[in-house]
């Protein structure tokens, strides 16, 4: 250990040691504590126990407290403010704080608007698509969305993935309607599957999706999303439609001829631009606007450059006419039926997941930031709903973008009035401004992509959980050279399926350890980690650091049993006394199932042939309860289970009256 402060240099006259070698010293019986009856938890009628259980398991965080000795109008008022949370903070709002909102929204308006045209093109969606999405959206979340700082819209990875789901069966360039139609179901699906998650409250299940597995996925997909951008800044005409790292640059090269030196230069000095402004802003955070304002410069600029020199001519591809005018009803796009169905469930699903958990992993970082909360199920429907109205509205899967919603934080946005404020610009755009995309070169797009997406590279992250957990790096490894050289989704389920395998790992291999005192206290430690503590004479004493479930009852018998013979041998070895008692610490065990109960009794057995002592010691609550309701209590013994290890090796060692 760190300090001395444990380590016991002379001993109580309590502590009898006799001469032991220099690796291994035992400390003799400490003096007999005063031995405290376990007494049974209070009785709760069945009721009483499946309300507790649920309520931890779906209400935590306990959301109906503000409700509770409040007047019926004030419960209203709470509760149109709990579902509607711009009734909460709009009470308050002040045109001091208008400023700050209309600053933010109109800088992160300059980012949304090239990064929506942008994505749509990810997605293989008219760019059109991409600002309707960044227009409904952002005002539906801003009236049901908890989060002062999310800015919402389109984003890369659920664009990418809705892109490559989709594309796997149908083609955007010779079925684009049916294509459309598919995108706008699937955001559909989407939608429902967030809002179910949230409103039965089972946000927990995204969770599943480990920040290693995300590491390796978006670490993948974002090298997958810049080689697909080789299409735009070299200008080739014919591209595969695969995702593969190995079809991707095959087709780079299979098609040389079609370079275009012009696109070359035009794309590879914005790109640099780009990367350029994006580095002064990391550096200092300050000037964070210099980024956030170069993807609608380059666009100005190139688009100006495009319109003098004629582009187009000149084998630099434009955007083209984009059609001005609002959001178009497309309830009647959506269905719910046909042979596609199951692929429009399925890509919904994935990219469903993605984006709560972008989102509300987005939403949490900067509310820690400001010293606020949100609650992750309200963010859900909040998600999930606007997603759904954002299906009959001409838009795709949107939610919270990291990179929006840094800059929406960096410009000092104070409340989701800054989405009000982005979507009005991009509103302006889609009125007005429409015809000026025309001339905008592709490959801008191809380069404010990548700029978007290479920061989602995080080779820190991923040397940091080598560095940690070896079993994590492999996630995030396998993740990434999945997406990168199978598929994205079979990237995302090898990952999801390493994360469930080490799950299953530690549930059923749990930790055990040995426990030794440290000297001059009653306190007892594994001694595979403080070096002062030693072991009891006679008296092996465990502990089991999980639950014992069916999953690992066996493999705890058998690997206590397996503790005991090296017990035995050790002291064999070591001339040492002989164990008479084996102390088993529940302190960690928070919960026991029939198969555990059965264990600890079949343990007892084998013990009890070898002529040890069972005992218990610091059983929670709960196990307890159900060692009890069982009867294994009585199997036990029910003066064999003791408060603490102190009394347990107290009582034993009293009874054995053991000398060292």
């Amino acid at each position: 250990m760190g300090g001395s402060s444990n380590r016991v240099e002379s001993f109580p006259d309590a502590l009898d040691l006799e001469s032991a070698s220099p690796v291994e010293k035992s400390p003799s019986t400490p003096q007999p504590l005063e031995i405290h009856k376990v007494p049974l938890p209070q009785k709760k009628t069945t009721f009483q126990s499946l309300k507790q259980r649920l309520s931890e398991v779906f209400f935590p965080d306990d959301p109906l407290h503000q409700f509770k000795n409040q007047p019926l109008l004030k419960k209203l008022i709470l509760g149109l403010q709990y579902f509607f949370p711009i009734f909460h903070w709009g009470s308050e709002y002040s045109l001091q704080l208008l400023k700050s909102d209309a600053v933010s929204g109109l800088t992160i308006a300059s980012l949304a608007i090239p990064q929506g045209i942008s994505y749509a093109k990810l997605a293989n969606l008219p760019p059109i698509i991409g600002l309707y999405s960044s227009f409904v959206p952002p005002l539906i979340y801003s009236v049901l969305g908890s989060s002062r700082d999310l800015a919402v819209g389109p984003v890369s990875i659920a664009s990418l993935v809705m892109g490559s789901m989709l594309r796997e069966m149908v083609s955007p360039d010779h079925q684009p309607m049916l294509y459309l139609q598919l995108a706008f179901t699937s955001t559909f699906f989407a939608g429902v599957f967030q809002a179910s998650l949230g409103f039965l409250r089972l946000g927990f299940i995204v969770d599943f999706l480990s920040k290693p597995t995300l590491v390796g996925f978006m670490g993948g997909a974002a090298v997958i999303v810049s080689l697909q951008q080789l299409k735009g800044l070299l200008g080739i005409v014919h591209f595969t439609t695969k995702m593969g790292f190995i079809p991707v640059m095959v087709s780079v090269f299979e098609h040389r001829k079609e370079w275009a030196w012009q696109t070359i230069l035009m794309g590879t000095s914005f790109l640099v631009f780009l990367l350029i402004t994006r580095h002064i802003s990391m550096r200092k955070p300050k000037l964070f606007w210099v980024s956030a304002a170069a993807p609608l410069a380059s666009v100005i600029l190139s688009t100006t450059i495009s319109f003098i020199v004629k582009a187009q001519y000149h084998g630099i591809s434009v955007i083209g006419h984009l059609q001005k005018g609002v959001n178009p009803p497309s309830v009647n796009m959506l269905f719910f039926q046909g042979s596609f169905l199951g692929l429009a469930i399925k890509t919904g699903i994935v990219t469903g997941i993605l984006a709560l958990t972008e989102g509300i992993a987005v939403g949490r970082t900067f509310a820690s930031l400001k010293n606020y909360q949100i609650d992750g199920n309200k963010e859900m429907m909040a998600i999930g709903i606007m997603n759904m109205a954002g299906s009959c509205a001409s838009c795709y899967v949107t939610t919270g973008s990291f990179s929006r919603s840094a800059v929406n934080y960096n410009a000092g946005s104070k409340t989701a009035v800054s989405n009000i404020v982005m979507a009005s610009a991009v509103l302006i755009t889609m009125l007005f401004l429409m015809p000026l995309f025309y001339h905008t070169p592709n490959v801008i797009l191809s380069a404010i992509i990548i700029t978007a997406v290479i920061g989602l590279i995080d080779f820190r992250g991923a040397a940091r959980l080598w560095k940690v957990d070896k079993l994590d790096f492999l996630a995030c490894v396998s993740a990434f050279f999945g997406v990168l050289f199978i598929s994205v989704q079979m990237g995302l389920a090898i990952a999801v399926g390493i994360s469930m395998l080490k799950i299953l790992i530690h549930v059923t291999r749990p930790n055990t350890v040995i426990k030794g005192i440290i000297p001059g206290t009653q306190n007892y430690r594994n001694i595979g980690h403080y070096r002062e503590a030693m072991r009891v004479p006679s008296v092996l004493i465990l502990g089991i650091e999980s639950p014992i479930y069916f999953a690992n009852s066996m493999y705890l018998q058998e690997r206590i049993l397996r503790w005991v013979r090296e017990e035995e041998e050790w002291a064999l070895k070591m001339n040492q006394s002989s164990i008479k008692c084996v102390v088993l610490d529940m302190g960690a065990v928070t919960s026991i199932d029939t198969s555990g109960m059965d264990a600890l009794t079949e343990l007892k057995k084998a013990l009890d042939k070898r002529s040890l002592e069972f005992v218990l010691a610091n059983p929670v609550g709960n196990v307890l309860e159900k060692l009890s309701q069982s009867e294994t209590l009585e199997k036990l013994g029910s003066d064999r289970i003791y408060m603490t290890v102190g009394e347990a090796v107290s009582a034993v060692s009293s009874t054995y009256k053991v000398q060292v």
